[in-house]
């Protein structure tokens, strides 16, 4: 099954389109990219990031949906308001109905921007409308909901009632040995993932984000409810 991932570029292979395709292989699809941005990064810092061309960008998606039919797509780093809509038009023309993880990248784990502010009301009324499944993690929830987050269960409700799409809220930047993932479906349906605390070092911790989102996606490019492929791609991130 063939996978679209959209996002920017991780000169250091860890996260972004690197990690994205290499999820995809590692689970028997076949991966595609667009690519957002170029990165000058490692685990430790993102030193650079410089835009690809709308035009660029434009083109990509073009390219991939004119030749091969994309089972899911999972967007990652959207840049601005100016790449996300060129990649809502085309998800809009090609991929309606099909499953899209929405991968909501807005700040680096060393703390660089990823994400204008000024565009995350527009990722609201784009893509988070189009998307299948939202996977923010705890900080980035608090964005979305500008509040801060409490209860995992009744933070990943709201913004599955907000958003208007399912959302799985990530756990991973909670405190505690055990961390718990929760899948609100647009059903109503709610399913908590725990999995105790890795002792990851910065290096192996870099880029879970991005793999979980692809896992997600190509689980659901295999015909997977969304249920299991969550629980599936939890599963695999954390090595079980």
């Amino acid at each position: 099954e063939v996978c679209l991932a959209i996002g920017g570029s991780d000169s250091c292979g860890g996260a972004g389109i690197q990690a994205d395709l290499r999820v995809f292989a590692d689970l028997g699809a076949l991966g595609c990219s667009a690519i957002t941005a170029l990165t000058a990064q490692n685990h430790r810092e993102i030193s650079r990031i410089e835009a690809v061309s709308l035009a660029q960008l434009d083109a990509e998606l073009h390219a991939i949906f004119d030749a091969y039919d994309v089972k899911a797509v999972k967007t990652g780093m959207l840049l601005d308001v100016e790449h996300m809509a060129v990649i809502s038009a085309c998800l809009g023309l090609y991929h309606v109905g099909q499953p899209l993880v929405v991968d909501p990248v807005m700040v680096s784990s060393s703390g660089r921007e990823l994400l204008a502010p000024a565009s995350v009301e527009a990722l609201k009324h784009t893509l988070m409308r189009q998307a299948t499944l939202l996977t923010p993690n705890l900080d980035e929830a608090a964005v979305l909901l500008s509040r801060s987050v409490g209860d995992a269960v009744e933070d990943a409700a709201a913004l599955s009632l907000q958003m208007g799409c399912s959302v799985l809220l990530k756990g991973g930047h909670g405190a505690g040995r055990l961390y718990q993932d929760v899948l609100s479906e647009r059903t109503g349906d709610i399913s908590v993932f725990s999995h105790a605390k890795q002792q990851w070092s910065a290096y192996a911790a870099h880029g879970t984000g991005c793999r979980l989102a692809s896992a997600i996606a190509a689980y659901l490019a295999q015909g997977e409810c969304l249920h299991d492929a969550c629980e599936k791609a939890v599963a695999y991130v954390q090595g079980r």
